[in-house]
């Protein structure tokens, strides 16, 4: 943790009232942004929040998206997965939108509206590695940060490797609840193999 972070909890201070959506100010509980360590090496990316995430406000919390915090915690980068605001190490959360709809996904429009808190968090972060969360996150992330097109960026042929992306590298990651046993492992072994790679030494070296 950053010796000068108050809290793990939006830690850069972003609008927590955002109504720049107002179908979904409708619907939501929380305008839920990132969480974690702002002197992460590792910023994890998701889709939208859960049904979890938007009654606490913390990403990845909750039934529903739980498996993203065993992961973490079988690398040692959770302390206590099952806790309300989990303890992150080198690690910060983060969704492409921010805001909850229980009956569909966001719309490219309200994705492009949150683009600038996404692009914020990472560009003051700067991590060494971005593991996207599923297809979409993948997706949004082909323009801004890799030379490749979308339609060849398929998470399931990606899951578990690394794309080296421009001034990132890029883990995709299936959801951990839609993986099979065989591609937890396969992920896990991969993400160990990274975390063997001393990233630290290297940390704001790399021009952007």
């Amino acid at each position: 943790m950053d010796a000068e972070q108050e809290s793990q909890a939006n830690p850069y201070g972003m609008d927590e009232e955002c109504r720049n959506c107002p179908e979904l100010c409708e619907t939501r509980e929380n305008v839920v942004h990132g969480y974690g360590d702002v002197g992460a090496d590792f910023v994890v990316i998701g889709d939208s929040p859960s049904r979890g995430a938007d009654a606490s406000g913390v990403p990845f919390t909750g039934e529903d998206e739980r498996g993203l915090l065993d992961v973490l915690a079988a690398v040692d980068l959770c302390e206590d997965p099952d806790a309300a605001e989990p303890e992150l190490a080198q690690t910060f959360l983060t969704y492409i939108t921010r805001c909850r709809h229980p009956e569909r996904p966001a719309t490219d429009e309200e994705v492009r509206t949150c683009e600038p808190y996404l692009n914020s968090e990472v560009r003051m972060i700067n991590p060494e590695l971005l593991l996207p969360v599923g297809q979409r996150p993948l997706e949004e992330l082909a323009f801004e940060y890799t030379t490749l097109s979308r339609d060849e960026l398929d998470i399931g042929e990606r899951h578990a490797t690394t794309i080296r992306g421009r001034g990132f590298e890029i883990l995709p990651m299936i959801p951990p609840a839609e993986q099979t046993d065989a591609e937890r492992t396969a992920f896990l072994e991969h993400f160990s193999d990274v975390l063997g790679q001393d990233y630290r030494q290297t940390k704001g070296r790399r021009g952007r």
